[in-house]
């Protein structure tokens, strides 16, 4: 049964939203407010950085490079902005392109979200780019959204030139 035209406003509007929403997303990383960016997401939520040799890994029982609940993911972006984190000193500069935003569901008020992403890096002279597809699961929170659970699968074949992931992709 075709959408009637008031659903197809709703889910035009709700695109939109999602749009917005990871566009502001991007921009706090690139311009490392990471604490801000943290504030996006549930106290209950993944973040999940799947092997370039197998990005539909689960971390239940593949490898994956990343795989952080709430408190490490805290951990994480402290260790960055304190002097531990080595290779970001200085910090690399980053410049996320979001793109090919989709939403490929809904149940029980929750959004899968789709989108197409490639950061580039720029640090101490060298630059790089990743690639590769996000996967979200967004909650309504006022008038906006949270995270539930995010997953950057990347479509390199290796990271050999890029060495380890020191970003937050």
């Amino acid at each position: 049964m075709p959408a009637s035209p008031s659903d197809l406003k709703r889910l035009k509007r709700l695109r939109r939203d999602v749009e917005s929403f990871l566009i502001e997303e991007a921009w706090l990383l690139d311009e490392w407010r990471l604490d801000d960016w943290l504030s996006l997401f549930a106290k209950s939520a993944r973040y999940v950085v799947p092997s370039t040799d197998l990005p539909h890994g689960d971390p239940k029982h593949d490898l994956v490079l990343i795989d952080d609940d709430f408190a490490r993911l805290r951990a994480r972006i402290e260790r960055l902005q304190g002097g531990s984190a080595h290779r970001e000193r200085p910090w690399s500069r980053t410049r996320r392109i979001i793109t090919n935003v989709r939403i490929a569901g809904e149940r029980a008020g929750i959004l899968d979200v789709t989108a197409y992403f490639q950061v580039f890096r720029f640090r101490m002279g060298q630059e790089g780019a990743f690639v590769g597809r996000y996967l979200y699961e967004l909650e309504p929170y006022g008038d906006s959204f949270r995270i539930l659970f995010r997953r950057a699968e990347l479509d390199m074949e290796t990271l050999s030139v890029h060495g380890a992931i020191s970003i937050i992709l």
